[in-house]
Order: C-alpha cells, then structure tokens, then sequence
C-alpha cells in the first residue's frame, strides 16, 4: 500500500527544514565541513527521507518504524543545532528561527507516530481470530407433559 507523502504535514515540515538548515550551516567554519555541519544536514535529510521510504512500505507496522526513525532523526537534529549554537557557530538570529520549527516538526512527528501506533495495535486486534461461545438454550417455561 503506498502513501503519498507530500500530503503529510510532517513530510511537508521535514522538507522546508531541510533547505532552510542547508542555508543556515553553509558559513559553518571550514573544518566543520566533515564534522558538526554534516552530521546536522544528514540528521534532517534523514527526517524527510524516512518518512519517504516508510509511505512506500506495504505493511503499517514497517511504515511506523520507518516513521519512528523520522522522529528520532528529527530529535537529533534539534539537539545538533543547539549544540551548534551554543558552539557559537550557528547565530542567533538562525536559531529563534529553525528552533520553532523543529519543535512544531518533532510535535507533529510524535503525533503522527502515535496515531500510528493505534492503527497498528486496532489491526493487531482485529487480526485475533474470535471464538463465538455458544447461546444457553432458552429454557420454556410451560411444564413438560
């Protein structure tokens, strides 16, 4: 069963944030080319992108994992621009700009996941195969002759 991605807020969030942090890390200091600033990019590539490949998965379990990769991918990468701020190499104005974001992104990812995980779980239950347990006979109430 395959999703369409674009309709997902998440994926819509994922993806502006995408090129805005490709923006904002692009003065990183040169011998960060390798280090903080890479890992930053790669962290929120990988956002958007797991959310991609999960709405191609047939089964909703795999699309909830792939969707819980997002999120934690999105968690790191708010926690490497913190840290790329308070390293001094992020500025001010950059961060009071992508911190928003990436919380409303987390927020929505988490929102995601867990409705998720409660389609999953209905599935799960409804997949049970149920035993009927059979009606007592109905006793009459006339007298045996």
């Amino acid at each position: 069963m395959s999703r369409d991605h674009t309709k997902l807020r998440a994926f819509v969030l994922a993806d502006s944030l995408v090129i805005d942090i490709y923006r904002e890390t692009k003065m990183f200091p040169a011998e960060e080319r390798y280090g903080l600033r890479a890992q930053i990019r790669r962290a929120s590539v990988s956002v958007a992108t797991n959310l991609v490949e999960g709405s191609a998965r047939r089964g909703e379990a795999e699309y909830l994992s792939f969707c819980n990769i997002s999120c934690a991918s999105a968690f790191e990468t708010r926690y490497l621009l913190d840290l790329a701020f308070r390293l001094g190499m992020l500025a001010p104005d950059a961060h009071k700009v992508l911190e928003p974001k990436l919380t409303h992104l987390c927020k929505s990812l988490v929102r995601l996941v867990i409705a998720l995980e409660l389609r999953v779980a209905s599935n799960r239950d409804s997949d049970v195969p149920r035993t009927r347990t059979p009606k007592p006979k109905a006793q009459s109430l006339r007298p045996k002759a």
